[in-house]
Parts: structure tokens; C-alpha cells; sequence
């Protein structure tokens, strides 16, 4: 994986059925080197019935689109001055 791409960064599609798309990353599954994009990659599961679910039906999904298909457009930016968690504070000093 050559690029660090992180969760809100815009990206565009470059190679596939959506190629030339541009879309907002919505989560990453580094272990399988895939990202989920809003509104690219969905699809509808049918569920079958069971005792849990007895009426069945369809549930939408999002189908992971390869990292290497993927060009950072713009990347999401971050607060930098945010207060960070104070460590001394987590051990419980007395």
C-alpha cells in the first residue's frame, strides 16, 4: 500500500465500472486493503428467513473498492490544535 489514505479524504476511482468518480472515503479495512466510498460500491444482500429475521428481505452493503484503484484528490483536514488526551491524568496519580 503506497499511499496513506484516511477516513473524509476525497479520492478519485481509477480504474473500473466507476472509473473517473470522485468520492469521500466513509471507512478503510487495511487488513484487506479496501475502502468503502460514499455513494460507489453498494450493493443489496437478500437475506434468507430465519428465527431472528422472519420476514427475510435485503440489506445494503458496501462492497470494498481496491487501495491501488484509488488517487488522493484532496485530503480531509484535521484540527491540529485539538487538546490530546493527558496521559498522566489516565494512570490515577494520587
Amino acid at each position: 500500500m503506497a499511499q496513506n489514505l484516511k477516513i473524509n479524504d476525497k479520492v478519485v476511482v481509477l480504474s473500473g465500472n466507476n472509473k473517473g468518480k470522485e468520492a469521500k472515503i466513509v471507512k478503510i479495512d487495511r487488513k484487506a486493503g479496501k475502502a468503502m466510498l460514499e455513494g460507489i460500491g453498494i450493493v443489496e444482500r437478500h437475506l434468507k428467513k430465519t428465527q431472528f429475521n422472519p420476514a427475510g428481505g435485503k440489506k445494503t452493503i458496501h462492497v470494498g473498492i481496491d487501495l491501488s484503484n484509488l488517487k488522493l484528490k484532496e485530503a480531509a483536514s484535521y484540527d491540529k490544535k485539538a487538546p490530546k488526551a493527558d496521559k498522566k491524568s489516565k494512570k490515577g496519580a494520587k
